[in-house]
């Protein structure tokens, strides 16, 4: 048996540096995005777009995962559990971050224009839910569903570790439930809002669930990579197994399969259906450019990965499979840019340079508020009742 002192709890020196280098980077990619939007103001909103869809998936996905572990248990969310939890905590920065898109909507969203809607019947239709004040309401609706859930699990498990009561974790199970539910509904409407809208003729009934899977997957790929890391520092070179790299490797396989299967499922249901009103938007993603990025999500975002992660060993070993893990996060900005930028009228896939800077931009300040959230406790739930019990068959306690 293992003592942990408290000492050994403390986020590693690595996360105060990682906070303090990313905001520095953050800050430079903010500024080139305002300069290009000085220059350019549609196209520095599509790429504020795409950013900000891209890195909000990290914060929602870790949600949904912590309320996942509340419900089921188990110890592979003891060691992952404080990230989860410090990610969702950025959700209220995330909807701070998304000003900028309510602001600049007018330039990327032709619901938006009063004359183009009124010449068109489908807009005029859809008007009713597709306008500027419900649009920003349920924008708001969003985060405080997030925000609430976030911070109530969030509190509830850091209040543990100084005031625990018997019988309280029972409370998590209880929110979790009806939380993931609210969670799935909220992000379904948001990507709705947010990317379907970019092409108000199109409709489908699963780009909702692919949007939770791209949460997931953008969860369990951060997860690894902090884990390739952090796994060699304490309190996790201690008590992170191979069997629990295992365990996040098999979530990574499950999700990319899962992917894969909903996004075949929409491509044959809209291809064999061949609705005037369906099928351009994968046309137009069968051209021009847009195949070879339709290949590189199959092959690079499927095949590989699932092909790599066939390997036990491969899945038993933290840095291999944080290689893997980087491959999937790089694959989920392609495939959010195969879905948004054909949509926003870009007949090729030639990448606009503020593209880069908002990336580069949001992504900092994201990880350097994840880092400041996450080194502000402890790095294990050490109020958990289950907490021994899981460390102990770690070999620690």
């Amino acid at each position: 048996m293992i003592e942990l002192k408290a000492a050994d709890l403390q986020a590693p020196p690595s996360i105060a540096s990682l906070q303090n280098k990313a905001l520095g980077i953050g800050l430079v990619g903010i500024a080139a995005t305002i300069a290009g939007y000085l220059a350019d103001p549609r196209a520095a909103t599509e790429s504020y777009l795409l950013a900000f869809i891209y890195w909000i998936a990290f914060p929602l996905g870790s949600l949904g995962l912590m309320m996942v572990h509340h419900l089921s248990g188990g110890g592979w969310g003891m060691p992952v559990r404080r990230i989860f939890e410090a990610a969702a905590r950025t959700l209220p920065f995330m909807a701070l971050l998304g000003i900028p898109i309510l602001l600049g909507m007018r330039h990327i969203y032709e619901w938006t224009d009063a004359v183009r809607v009124a010449a068109d019947p489908i807009l005029v239709q859809k008007q009713p839910y597709l306008n500027i004040p419900f649009f920003v309401a349920r924008y708001a609706l969003y985060f405080v569903i997030w925000t609430g859930l976030a911070y109530t699990l969030s509190g509830w498990s850091r209040s543990q570790d100084t005031n625990y009561e018997p019988g309280s974790e029972r409370k998590f199970r209880l929110l979790s439930g009806p939380g993931l539910v609210l969670h799935a509904l909220a992000s379904t409407f948001a990507v709705v809002d947010w990317l379907m809208s970019l092409d108000p003729h199109w409709f489908s009934t699963i780009f909702g669930l692919l949007f939770l899977i791209q949460q997931a997957l953008a969860a369990i790929g951060f997860v690894l990579l902090l884990m390739a890391s952090m796994s060699k520092t304490l309190p996790m070179s201690r008590i992170v197994r191979r069997e629990d790299i295992h365990d996040y490797g098999k979530f990574l396989l499950t999700f990319v399969m899962v992917w894969a299967y909903f996004s075949f499922s929409q491509f044959l249901i809209i291809w064999s259906a061949n609705l005037p009103e369906e099928i351009p938007w994968y046309l137009e993603r069968m051209s021009h450019g847009w195949e070879w990025f339709s290949i590189l999500l199959i092959v690079g975002q499927f095949f590989l990965p699932f092909f790599l992660l066939l390997s036990r060993d491969l899945k038993r070993t933290a840095g291999r499979l944080a290689i893997v893990g980087g491959l999937v996060l790089v694959m989920r900005y392609v495939d959010f840019y195969w879905n948004v930028m054909p949509a926003l009228g870009h007949e090729t896939p030639m990448p606009h340079w503020t593209n880069l800077a908002a990336l580069v931009g949001l992504g900092g300040i994201w990880l350097s508020l994840f880092a400041a959230q996450y080194k502000s406790s402890p790095v294990l739930p050490i109020g958990d009742p289950y907490l021994p019990e899981a460390l102990s068959s770690h070999g620690a306690h």
